[in-house]
Protein backbone atom coordinates (compact mmCIF):
# COMPACT_ATOMS: atom_id res chain seq x y z
CA UNK A 1 0.00 0.00 0.00
CA UNK A 2 1.25 3.50 -1.36
CA UNK A 3 0.25 7.28 -0.17
CA UNK A 4 -2.33 7.84 -2.65
CA UNK A 5 -3.12 10.75 -4.49
CA UNK A 6 -6.54 12.99 -4.26
CA UNK A 7 -7.34 12.36 -8.09
CA UNK A 8 -6.49 8.67 -7.48
CA UNK A 9 -8.70 8.49 -4.38
CA UNK A 10 -11.89 10.34 -6.02
CA UNK A 11 -11.52 8.15 -8.94
CA UNK A 12 -11.44 5.05 -7.16
CA UNK A 13 -14.24 6.39 -5.04
CA UNK A 14 -16.22 6.70 -8.04
CA UNK A 15 -15.78 3.30 -9.80
CA UNK A 16 -16.65 1.73 -6.45
CA UNK A 17 -20.11 3.06 -6.02
CA UNK A 18 -20.90 1.88 -9.56
CA UNK A 19 -20.60 -1.69 -7.89
CA UNK A 20 -24.31 -3.09 -7.68
CA UNK A 21 -23.97 -3.85 -4.49
CA UNK A 22 -21.86 -4.37 -1.40
CA UNK A 23 -19.15 -6.73 -2.03
CA UNK A 24 -17.25 -8.97 1.16
CA UNK A 25 -14.44 -6.26 1.24
CA UNK A 26 -16.19 -3.08 0.52
CA UNK A 27 -18.47 -1.55 2.99
CA UNK A 28 -20.58 1.82 2.50
CA UNK A 29 -21.20 4.49 5.78
CA UNK A 30 -22.66 7.42 5.91
CA UNK A 31 -21.62 9.00 9.49
CA UNK A 32 -21.16 5.82 11.76
CA UNK A 33 -17.94 6.43 13.35
CA UNK A 34 -17.79 4.09 16.30
CA UNK A 35 -14.69 2.95 16.64
CA UNK A 36 -15.04 -0.24 17.75
CA UNK A 37 -17.54 -0.99 14.71
CA UNK A 38 -14.52 0.83 12.48
CA UNK A 39 -11.74 -1.63 14.05
CA UNK A 40 -14.10 -5.14 13.70
CA UNK A 41 -14.29 -3.96 9.71
CA UNK A 42 -11.05 -4.15 9.69
CA UNK A 43 -10.36 -7.04 10.88
CA UNK A 44 -13.42 -8.30 8.63
CA UNK A 45 -12.37 -6.54 5.31
CA UNK A 46 -8.56 -7.44 5.26
CA UNK A 47 -9.31 -11.00 6.02
CA UNK A 48 -11.89 -10.89 3.35
CA UNK A 49 -9.78 -8.93 1.07
CA UNK A 50 -6.86 -11.90 1.41
CA UNK A 51 -9.88 -14.36 0.81
CA UNK A 52 -11.05 -13.22 -2.13
CA UNK A 53 -7.58 -12.35 -3.62
CA UNK A 54 -7.89 -8.57 -3.73
CA UNK A 55 -5.15 -6.12 -3.02
CA UNK A 56 -7.12 -4.19 -0.81
CA UNK A 57 -10.28 -3.90 1.41
CA UNK A 58 -12.59 -0.40 1.56
CA UNK A 59 -14.95 1.07 3.67
CA UNK A 60 -16.05 4.71 2.78
CA UNK A 61 -17.99 7.24 4.24
CA UNK A 62 -20.48 9.47 3.27
CA UNK A 63 -22.21 6.91 0.68
CA UNK A 64 -25.80 5.83 1.44
CA UNK A 65 -25.20 2.05 1.37
CA UNK A 66 -28.08 0.90 -0.46
CA UNK A 67 -28.18 3.34 -3.55
CA UNK A 68 -24.44 4.07 -3.28
CA UNK A 69 -25.20 8.41 -4.01
CA UNK A 70 -23.11 10.77 -1.78
CA UNK A 71 -24.05 12.12 0.70
CA UNK A 72 -21.17 13.55 2.50
CA UNK A 73 -20.18 12.88 6.39
CA UNK A 74 -19.34 14.52 9.15
CA UNK A 75 -17.03 11.90 10.05
CA UNK A 76 -13.33 13.25 10.37
CA UNK A 77 -10.93 10.38 11.05
CA UNK A 78 -8.00 12.92 11.25
CA UNK A 79 -9.19 14.83 14.14
CA UNK A 80 -11.35 11.31 15.60
CA UNK A 81 -10.22 10.23 18.92
CA UNK A 82 -10.91 7.35 21.67
CA UNK A 83 -10.16 8.15 24.76
CA UNK A 84 -8.25 11.02 24.52
CA UNK A 85 -5.81 9.12 22.24
CA UNK A 86 -6.48 9.24 18.54
CA UNK A 87 -8.14 7.02 16.54
CA UNK A 88 -5.53 5.41 14.20
CA UNK A 89 -2.98 5.05 17.33
CA UNK A 90 -5.94 3.03 19.15
CA UNK A 91 -6.91 0.96 16.43
CA UNK A 92 -3.52 0.05 15.48
CA UNK A 93 -3.07 -0.90 18.81
CA UNK A 94 -5.68 -3.48 19.19
CA UNK A 95 -4.98 -5.15 15.72
CA UNK A 96 -3.14 -8.30 15.15
CA UNK A 97 -0.92 -8.32 13.10
CA UNK A 98 -0.31 -4.29 12.91
CA UNK A 99 -1.55 -4.46 9.04
CA UNK A 100 -1.50 -1.32 7.22
CA UNK A 101 -4.35 1.08 6.65
CA UNK A 102 -5.43 4.63 5.88
CA UNK A 103 -7.63 7.21 6.46
CA UNK A 104 -8.25 9.65 2.96
CA UNK A 105 -10.34 12.56 3.59
CA UNK A 106 -11.67 13.89 0.04
CA UNK A 107 -14.31 15.99 -1.74
CA UNK A 108 -16.82 15.37 -3.95
CA UNK A 109 -19.45 17.49 -5.44
CA UNK A 110 -18.52 19.87 -2.67
CA UNK A 111 -19.54 17.06 0.17
CA UNK A 112 -17.50 15.03 2.48
CA UNK A 113 -16.20 11.84 1.67
CA UNK A 114 -13.57 9.24 3.62
CA UNK A 115 -12.30 6.69 2.35
CA UNK A 116 -9.94 3.73 4.47
CA UNK A 117 -7.82 1.41 2.32
CA UNK A 118 -6.91 -1.78 4.23
CA UNK A 119 -4.47 -4.05 3.16
CA UNK A 120 -5.13 -7.92 2.64
CA UNK A 121 -4.10 -10.41 5.59
CA UNK A 122 -1.33 -12.66 5.66
CA UNK A 123 0.05 -15.37 7.17
CA UNK A 124 -2.82 -15.94 9.49
CA UNK A 125 -6.21 -13.61 10.05
CA UNK A 126 -6.70 -10.65 11.26
CA UNK A 127 -8.37 -9.48 14.78
CA UNK A 128 -9.29 -6.95 16.25
CA UNK A 129 -8.95 -6.69 20.29
CA UNK A 130 -8.88 -10.33 20.21
CA UNK A 131 -11.28 -11.21 17.89
CA UNK A 132 -11.23 -12.84 13.89
CA UNK A 133 -14.16 -11.22 11.75
CA UNK A 134 -14.87 -11.98 7.88
CA UNK A 135 -18.02 -10.89 5.78
CA UNK A 136 -20.29 -12.99 4.85
CA UNK A 137 -22.26 -11.04 2.12
CA UNK A 138 -23.29 -7.76 3.21
CA UNK A 139 -22.77 -8.73 7.06
CA UNK A 140 -19.44 -8.64 9.31
CA UNK A 141 -19.56 -12.15 11.37
CA UNK A 142 -17.20 -13.48 13.81
CA UNK A 143 -14.75 -16.03 11.58
CA UNK A 144 -14.62 -18.81 14.46
CA UNK A 145 -18.68 -18.88 13.56
CA UNK A 146 -17.80 -19.89 9.58
CA UNK A 147 -15.94 -23.16 10.09
CA UNK A 148 -15.78 -23.13 6.34
CA UNK A 149 -14.75 -19.26 5.48
CA UNK A 150 -11.87 -19.75 8.52
CA UNK A 151 -10.42 -23.37 6.58
CA UNK A 152 -10.80 -21.47 3.17
CA UNK A 153 -8.62 -18.53 4.61
CA UNK A 154 -6.10 -20.67 5.93
CA UNK A 155 -5.70 -22.46 2.47
CA UNK A 156 -4.99 -19.12 0.98
CA UNK A 157 -2.30 -18.47 3.20
CA UNK A 158 -0.44 -21.43 3.05
CA UNK A 159 -0.48 -20.95 -0.77
CA UNK A 160 0.61 -17.28 -1.42
CA UNK A 161 4.38 -16.50 -0.09
CA UNK A 162 5.48 -12.69 0.88
CA UNK A 163 7.20 -12.57 -2.56
CA UNK A 164 4.31 -13.01 -4.34
CA UNK A 165 1.99 -10.40 -2.38
CA UNK A 166 1.87 -7.51 -3.90
CA UNK A 167 3.41 -3.63 -3.00
CA UNK A 168 1.64 -1.39 -5.29
CA UNK A 169 -1.33 -1.85 -7.89
CA UNK A 170 -2.95 -0.34 -10.33
CA UNK A 171 0.14 1.72 -12.19
CA UNK A 172 0.91 2.37 -15.56
CA UNK A 173 4.48 1.03 -17.09
CA UNK A 174 6.18 4.80 -16.39
CA UNK A 175 5.05 4.36 -12.94
CA UNK A 176 6.54 0.84 -12.61
CA UNK A 177 9.83 2.16 -14.13
CA UNK A 178 9.57 4.88 -11.89
CA UNK A 179 9.83 2.83 -8.45
CA UNK A 180 12.22 0.13 -9.49
CA UNK A 181 16.02 0.42 -10.25
CA UNK A 182 15.63 -1.73 -13.38
CA UNK A 183 18.66 -0.85 -15.35
CA UNK A 184 20.53 -2.27 -11.93
CA UNK A 185 18.28 -5.23 -12.38
CA UNK A 186 19.68 -6.09 -15.85
CA UNK A 187 22.94 -5.50 -14.63
CA UNK A 188 23.44 -7.58 -12.00
CA UNK A 189 22.61 -10.39 -13.82
CA UNK A 190 24.62 -9.54 -16.87
CA UNK A 191 22.21 -8.89 -19.35
CA UNK A 192 22.16 -6.25 -21.81
CA UNK A 193 19.70 -3.75 -21.22
CA UNK A 194 16.49 -4.32 -23.65
CA UNK A 195 16.15 -0.86 -26.06
CA UNK A 196 12.28 -0.43 -25.51
CA UNK A 197 10.06 0.02 -22.35
CA UNK A 198 7.90 -3.25 -23.23
CA UNK A 199 10.92 -5.14 -23.42
CA UNK A 200 12.17 -4.27 -20.19
CA UNK A 201 8.91 -4.32 -18.36
CA UNK A 202 8.48 -8.07 -19.98
CA UNK A 203 11.69 -9.56 -18.43
CA UNK A 204 10.89 -7.86 -14.98
CA UNK A 205 7.10 -9.97 -15.28
CA UNK A 206 8.69 -12.84 -16.53
CA UNK A 207 11.11 -12.64 -13.30
CA UNK A 208 7.82 -12.10 -11.05
CA UNK A 209 9.29 -8.98 -10.75
CA UNK A 210 5.99 -7.07 -11.68
CA UNK A 211 2.55 -8.94 -13.00
CA UNK A 212 0.59 -7.34 -15.87
CA UNK A 213 -3.38 -6.89 -14.96
CA UNK A 214 -5.95 -7.53 -16.51
CA UNK A 215 -6.92 -4.17 -16.96
CA UNK A 216 -3.54 -3.22 -19.01
CA UNK A 217 -2.07 -1.65 -15.85
CA UNK A 218 0.52 -3.04 -13.79
CA UNK A 219 1.48 -4.32 -10.12
CA UNK A 220 4.72 -4.58 -8.48
CA UNK A 221 5.31 -7.80 -6.27
CA UNK A 222 6.83 -7.56 -2.86
CA UNK A 223 9.89 -9.63 -4.91
CA UNK A 224 10.03 -7.02 -7.16
CA UNK A 225 10.07 -3.89 -4.23
CA UNK A 226 12.15 -5.16 -1.68
CA UNK A 227 14.89 -6.10 -4.10
CA UNK A 228 15.07 -3.23 -6.56
CA UNK A 229 12.74 -0.52 -4.76
CA UNK A 230 14.77 2.93 -5.66
CA UNK A 231 13.08 4.18 -1.80
CA UNK A 232 11.48 1.25 0.34
CA UNK A 233 9.39 4.21 2.03
CA UNK A 234 7.52 4.68 -1.61
CA UNK A 235 6.07 1.43 -0.19
CA UNK A 236 4.22 1.67 2.60
CA UNK A 237 3.48 -1.75 3.67
CA UNK A 238 7.63 -2.37 2.87
CA UNK A 239 9.29 0.82 4.22
CA UNK A 240 9.75 -0.55 7.92
CA UNK A 241 12.16 -3.30 6.14
CA UNK A 242 14.76 -0.77 5.07
CA UNK A 243 18.11 -1.96 6.78
CA UNK A 244 19.35 -0.01 9.77
CA UNK A 245 22.72 0.29 10.64
CA UNK A 246 23.60 1.92 13.87
CA UNK A 247 27.22 2.58 15.75
CA UNK A 248 27.88 2.93 19.12
CA UNK A 249 30.48 5.01 20.91
CA UNK A 250 32.01 1.56 23.00
CA UNK A 251 30.83 -1.83 23.89
CA UNK A 252 27.18 -0.31 25.50
CA UNK A 253 24.05 1.19 23.35
CA UNK A 254 24.40 4.59 25.49
CA UNK A 255 25.67 6.49 23.04
CA UNK A 256 25.15 6.39 19.29
CA UNK A 257 27.93 8.22 16.92
CA UNK A 258 26.01 7.06 13.30
CA UNK A 259 23.09 5.82 12.22
CA UNK A 260 21.60 5.33 8.81
CA UNK A 261 18.52 3.87 6.97
CA UNK A 262 19.01 1.75 3.88
CA UNK A 263 16.22 3.01 2.07
CA UNK A 264 17.26 0.71 -1.26
CA UNK A 265 16.16 -2.46 -2.42
CA UNK A 266 18.11 -5.07 -1.36
CA UNK A 267 19.92 -6.29 -4.24
CA UNK A 268 20.28 -2.70 -5.69
CA UNK A 269 21.95 -1.55 -2.18
CA UNK A 270 23.97 -4.44 -0.78
CA UNK A 271 27.00 -3.55 -2.31
CA UNK A 272 27.06 -0.11 -0.87
CA UNK A 273 25.80 -1.40 2.27
CA UNK A 274 29.13 -3.59 2.86
CA UNK A 275 31.37 -0.64 1.25
CA UNK A 276 29.81 1.79 4.08
CA UNK A 277 29.86 -1.08 6.80
CA UNK A 278 33.51 -1.89 6.20
CA UNK A 279 34.28 1.87 6.42
CA UNK A 280 33.02 2.66 9.60
CA UNK A 281 34.78 -0.64 11.31
CA UNK A 282 37.93 0.29 12.67
CA UNK A 283 41.47 -1.02 11.59
CA UNK A 284 43.10 -3.60 14.05
CA UNK A 285 46.39 -5.44 14.76
CA UNK A 286 45.32 -9.14 14.09
CA UNK A 287 47.25 -12.81 13.98
CA UNK A 288 47.03 -14.20 10.98
CA UNK A 289 48.61 -17.55 10.51
CA UNK A 290 51.59 -16.09 12.67
CA UNK A 291 52.11 -12.89 11.21
CA UNK A 292 50.50 -9.64 12.18
CA UNK A 293 49.00 -7.38 9.28
CA UNK A 294 47.17 -3.86 10.26
CA UNK A 295 43.13 -4.96 8.75
CA UNK A 296 39.89 -4.12 9.39
CA UNK A 297 37.93 -5.31 12.52
CA UNK A 298 36.74 -8.24 10.88
CA UNK A 299 37.25 -9.77 7.56
CA UNK A 300 35.02 -8.55 4.93
CA UNK A 301 33.71 -11.93 3.91
CA UNK A 302 32.26 -12.44 7.26
CA UNK A 303 30.60 -9.28 7.28
CA UNK A 304 29.03 -10.04 3.42
CA UNK A 305 28.08 -13.99 5.29
CA UNK A 306 25.79 -12.32 8.16
CA UNK A 307 24.42 -9.64 6.97
CA UNK A 308 23.04 -11.96 3.41
CA UNK A 309 22.13 -14.59 5.84
CA UNK A 310 19.96 -11.49 7.78
CA UNK A 311 18.81 -10.67 4.93
CA UNK A 312 17.82 -13.74 3.23
CA UNK A 313 16.22 -15.60 6.24
CA UNK A 314 14.46 -13.13 8.25
CA UNK A 315 10.46 -13.31 8.25
CA UNK A 316 8.52 -10.70 6.65
CA UNK A 317 5.83 -10.90 8.23
CA UNK A 318 7.26 -10.03 11.76
CA UNK A 319 5.87 -6.05 11.91
CA UNK A 320 7.65 -3.10 12.76
CA UNK A 321 10.87 -4.65 12.24
CA UNK A 322 13.81 -4.88 9.84
CA UNK A 323 17.24 -5.94 9.52
CA UNK A 324 19.19 -4.20 12.23
CA UNK A 325 23.01 -3.62 12.48
CA UNK A 326 24.72 -2.07 15.29
CA UNK A 327 28.75 -1.68 15.47
CA UNK A 328 29.93 -1.93 19.02
CA UNK A 329 33.73 -0.97 20.26
CA UNK A 330 34.11 -5.04 20.15
CA UNK A 331 31.60 -6.64 18.30
CA UNK A 332 29.39 -6.49 15.05
CA UNK A 333 25.76 -7.62 15.75
CA UNK A 334 23.39 -8.64 13.03
CA UNK A 335 19.73 -9.08 14.59
CA UNK A 336 16.50 -10.23 11.98
CA UNK A 337 12.88 -10.38 12.61
CA UNK A 338 12.20 -14.32 13.03
CA UNK A 339 13.29 -16.95 14.50
CA UNK A 340 15.60 -19.44 12.50
CA UNK A 341 14.03 -22.65 10.74
CA UNK A 342 16.75 -24.68 12.27
CA UNK A 343 18.81 -24.89 15.39
CA UNK A 344 21.26 -22.22 16.12
CA UNK A 345 24.08 -24.87 17.19
CA UNK A 346 23.39 -26.28 14.14
CA UNK A 347 23.61 -23.91 11.73
CA UNK A 348 27.13 -25.00 10.55
CA UNK A 349 26.25 -28.42 9.55
CA UNK A 350 22.52 -28.31 8.24
CA UNK A 351 21.12 -27.82 4.99
CA UNK A 352 19.95 -24.22 4.60
CA UNK A 353 16.65 -23.32 4.73
CA UNK A 354 14.64 -20.04 4.00
CA UNK A 355 11.29 -18.70 4.51
CA UNK A 356 12.15 -16.62 1.38
CA UNK A 357 12.97 -18.93 -1.08
CA UNK A 358 12.23 -16.48 -4.09
CA UNK A 359 14.64 -14.18 -2.67
CA UNK A 360 17.35 -16.45 -1.73
CA UNK A 361 16.82 -17.77 -5.44
CA UNK A 362 18.08 -14.24 -6.73
CA UNK A 363 20.75 -12.96 -4.32
CA UNK A 364 22.64 -16.38 -5.30
CA UNK A 365 21.80 -15.64 -9.37
CA UNK A 366 23.62 -12.85 -8.60
CA UNK A 367 26.13 -13.75 -6.33
CA UNK A 368 25.53 -12.15 -3.11
CA UNK A 369 25.22 -15.87 -1.52
CA UNK A 370 25.82 -19.25 -2.80
CA UNK A 371 23.27 -22.38 -3.52
CA UNK A 372 25.54 -24.88 -1.65
CA UNK A 373 25.42 -23.46 1.99
CA UNK A 374 24.12 -21.12 4.55
CA UNK A 375 27.58 -19.03 4.65
CA UNK A 376 27.92 -20.06 8.15
CA UNK A 377 31.04 -22.44 7.46
CA UNK A 378 32.90 -19.25 5.45
CA UNK A 379 32.19 -17.07 8.16
CA UNK A 380 33.65 -19.57 10.95
CA UNK A 381 36.31 -20.55 8.61
CA UNK A 382 37.45 -16.43 8.70
CA UNK A 383 37.42 -16.28 12.42
CA UNK A 384 39.34 -19.09 12.60
CA UNK A 385 42.02 -18.05 9.83
CA UNK A 386 42.16 -14.47 11.54
CA UNK A 387 42.36 -16.26 15.13
CA UNK A 388 39.18 -14.00 16.18
CA UNK A 389 36.82 -15.47 19.02
CA UNK A 390 33.88 -17.77 17.72
CA UNK A 391 31.18 -15.83 16.78
CA UNK A 392 27.74 -16.11 18.50
CA UNK A 393 24.31 -17.13 16.81
CA UNK A 394 21.73 -17.08 18.96
CA UNK A 395 17.86 -16.29 19.38
CA UNK A 396 16.40 -13.66 20.98
CA UNK A 397 12.82 -13.06 21.81
CA UNK A 398 11.22 -13.53 17.99
CA UNK A 399 15.17 -12.61 16.55
CA UNK A 400 17.62 -14.51 15.06
CA UNK A 401 20.76 -12.68 16.07
CA UNK A 402 24.16 -12.90 14.65
CA UNK A 403 27.51 -11.62 16.99
CA UNK A 404 31.09 -11.20 15.27
CA UNK A 405 33.72 -10.28 18.16
CA UNK A 406 36.72 -8.16 17.75
CA UNK A 407 40.50 -9.65 18.12
CA UNK A 408 40.98 -10.92 21.80
CA UNK A 409 44.05 -12.77 23.37
CA UNK A 410 43.37 -15.92 24.21
CA UNK A 411 43.95 -15.02 28.00
CA UNK A 412 41.01 -12.51 27.62
CA UNK A 413 38.61 -15.13 26.48
CA UNK A 414 36.65 -16.66 29.01
CA UNK A 415 35.80 -20.38 29.45
CA UNK A 416 32.49 -19.92 27.49
CA UNK A 417 34.45 -18.17 24.64
CA UNK A 418 36.90 -21.32 24.18
CA UNK A 419 34.35 -23.68 24.77
CA UNK A 420 32.52 -22.24 21.87
CA UNK A 421 35.48 -21.81 19.50
CA UNK A 422 36.48 -25.70 19.95
CA UNK A 423 32.33 -26.59 19.47
CA UNK A 424 32.58 -24.89 15.81
CA UNK A 425 36.14 -26.07 15.19
CA UNK A 426 35.22 -29.83 15.83
CA UNK A 427 31.65 -29.36 13.92
CA UNK A 428 34.03 -27.49 10.75
CA UNK A 429 36.65 -30.27 10.73
CA UNK A 430 33.45 -32.84 10.32
CA UNK A 431 31.62 -31.12 7.53
CA UNK A 432 34.97 -31.20 6.30
CA UNK A 433 35.21 -35.34 6.76
CA UNK A 434 38.05 -34.91 9.12
CA UNK A 435 38.36 -34.70 12.90
CA UNK A 436 39.66 -32.20 15.53
CA UNK A 437 42.37 -33.10 17.13
CA UNK A 438 44.66 -31.59 20.13
CA UNK A 439 47.12 -29.84 17.41
CA UNK A 440 44.06 -28.51 14.92
CA UNK A 441 42.96 -27.07 18.20
CA UNK A 442 46.14 -25.19 19.18
CA UNK A 443 46.56 -24.10 16.14
CA UNK A 444 43.47 -22.72 15.91
CA UNK A 445 44.38 -20.42 18.79
CA UNK A 446 47.99 -19.62 17.95
CA UNK A 447 49.09 -21.47 21.12
CA UNK A 448 52.52 -23.12 21.66
CA UNK A 449 52.96 -26.90 21.11
CA UNK A 450 54.63 -26.56 24.82
CA UNK A 451 51.47 -25.32 26.03
CA UNK A 452 49.50 -27.64 24.73
CA UNK A 453 47.78 -28.76 28.23
CA UNK A 454 46.02 -25.40 28.03
CA UNK A 455 44.01 -26.73 24.81
CA UNK A 456 43.60 -30.19 27.04
CA UNK A 457 41.76 -28.24 29.76
CA UNK A 458 39.72 -26.71 27.11
CA UNK A 459 38.87 -29.68 25.17
CA UNK A 460 37.99 -31.61 28.69
CA UNK A 461 35.70 -27.99 29.23
CA UNK A 462 33.75 -28.28 26.04
CA UNK A 463 33.05 -32.83 26.82
CA UNK A 464 32.12 -31.40 30.32
CA UNK A 465 29.76 -29.35 28.66
CA UNK A 466 28.60 -31.74 26.01
CA UNK A 467 30.11 -29.87 22.91
CA UNK A 468 32.23 -32.44 21.94
CA UNK A 469 32.99 -36.15 22.20
CA UNK A 470 36.31 -38.28 21.89
CA UNK A 471 35.61 -40.15 18.10
CA UNK A 472 37.34 -43.25 19.66
CA UNK A 473 37.85 -44.16 23.62
CA UNK A 474 40.23 -46.94 22.62
CA UNK A 475 42.82 -44.37 20.80
CA UNK A 476 45.25 -42.87 23.23
CA UNK A 477 45.24 -39.74 24.40
CA UNK A 478 47.20 -38.17 22.38
CA UNK A 479 46.11 -39.74 19.43
CA UNK A 480 42.56 -38.96 20.36
CA UNK A 481 39.94 -37.31 17.68
CA UNK A 482 36.95 -35.30 18.68
CA UNK A 483 33.51 -34.81 16.76
CA UNK A 484 31.06 -32.56 18.04
CA UNK A 485 28.13 -34.33 19.97
CA UNK A 486 25.41 -34.15 17.47
CA UNK A 487 27.70 -36.90 15.30
CA UNK A 488 27.61 -39.09 17.92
Amino acid sequence: MIVRSTDYIKSLVNEIIKLPNETEWIEFKHNNEDPQMIGEYISALSNSAALNGKTNGYIIWGVDDTTHEILGTTFTPSSAKKGGEALENWILRLLEPKIDFKFYEIEIDEKSIVLLEIAPAYRHPVTFSGTEYIRLGSHKKKLKELAEKERELWRIFDKVPFEKQIAVDNIDASEVLGYLEYTKYFELLNIPLPENRNAILEALIADNMVNKLDNAKYAITNLGAILFAKDLSKFNNLKRKAIRVIQYKDNTKFQTTKEIVGNKGYAVGFEGLIEYINNMLPSNEVIKQAFRENKTMYPELSIREVVANAIIHQDFFATGSSVMIEIFSNRFEVTNPGTPLVDTERFLDSPPKSRNEAIASFMRRIGICEERGSGVDKIVIQTELYQLPAPIFETNGDHTVAILFAHKELKDMDKADKIRACYLHASLRYIQHDYMTNTSLRERFNIDVKNRSMVSKIINDAIEANKIAIYDENVGTKARTYIPSWAR
